[in-house]
C-alpha cells in the first residue's frame, strides 16, 4: 500500500527484539478513518511501526525504523476506531503488522467483539507466519483475521493493472471469511487524500497501477 506522511524517523538499524513496547500498547507510524482503498467497504487504517523486510521501491521507508513513533494503547485505538460509525472494518499495514501481532490480537479480538471485519497485509508469506520462526502471538493473530494479503512487494513481478488486489505476483488475497469473497473490490487504480487536524497530509492507496 502507498502511504505518504509528514513523520520523520531515525533510520537506526534497530531490531525488533531491541525495542520494548509496553503490554497492552502498540507503536504506530500513522491512522486515518473512514478509508476505502485500503480494503472492503469503509474501514480505518494503521499502520504499524517496524520492518525489517526492506523490499526494494518501497513506499514507506519511513516505517523501517524500530524506534518508538506514536504509542497509543489498544483500548484507546480501539475506542477512536469504534467512534467513527462508518468504519466497518480495519486493515493493519505497515511497516510490519505481525511483529506487533500480540497487542493486534488484543485490538482485533476488541473489534470483531463490535462487528468489525479485519483484514491485514504482510511482508512475510503465509507459509512463514504458520512455522516455528513466526514472529510472536503471529499464530493468534491470523485466526482472527477476515483477510490477509501475504508477501513481500517484487518489483521484478510487480502488476501494473488497474483491478489488481495486489502489488506483484507472489503476493495472495487469503479471505478466511466467506462473506467478504463478494467484497474484494478495492482498486490498484485509486488514491485518497486525507488531512489530519495537525495538518499532517497523508496519501493513501495501492501500489499497483502505474499510467
Amino acid at each position: 500500500m502507498i502511504v505518504w506522511t509528514q513523520f520523520v524517523m531515525n533510520q537506526q538499524t534497530v531490531s525488533p527484539q531491541q525495542v520494548s513496547i509496553p503490554a497492552g500498547y502498540l507503536n504506530i507510524m500513522g491512522y486515518v478513518d473512514e478509508s476505502e482503498v485500503n480494503g472492503p467497504g469503509v474501514r480505518a487504517v494503521v499502520w504499524l511501526q517496524g520492518c525489517d523486510r526492506h523490499c526494494d521501491n518501497c513506499f514507506n521507508p519511513q516505517s523501517w525504523s524500530f524506534e518508538i513513533n506514536q504509542l497509543i494503547s489498544v483500548e484507546a485505538l480501539a475506542e477512536q476506531i469504534l467512534s467513527q460509525p462508518r468504519n466497518q472494518g480495519v486493515t493493519f499495514s505497515g511497516g510490519e503488522p505481525f511483529w506487533q501481532a500480540i497487542a493486534l490480537t488484543q485490538l482485533a479480538r476488541r473489534l470483531k467483539g463490535e462487528g468489525l471485519n479485519i483484514m491485514s497485509f504482510s511482508g512475510f508469506t503465509l507459509q512463514e507466519l504458520q512455522s516455528p520462526q513466526a514472529p510472536a502471538g503471529a499464530s493468534d493473530l491470523l485466526k482472527e483475521l477476515d483477510i490477509l494479503v501475504d508477501g513481500p512487494y517484487q518489483p521484478s513481478q510487480a502488476i501494473n493493472e488497474a483491478n489488481s488486489l495486489v502489488s506483484s505476483r507472489n503476493q495472495r488475497v487469503r479471505v478466511f471469511n466467506p462473506s467478504l469473497e463478494n467484497q474484494l473490490d478495492w482498486a490498484s487504480d485509486q488514491i485518497e487524500v486525507h488531512i489530519l487536524k495537525d495538518g499532517t497530509r497523508i496519501i493513501t492507496g495501492f501500489h499497483g497501477y502505474q499510467p
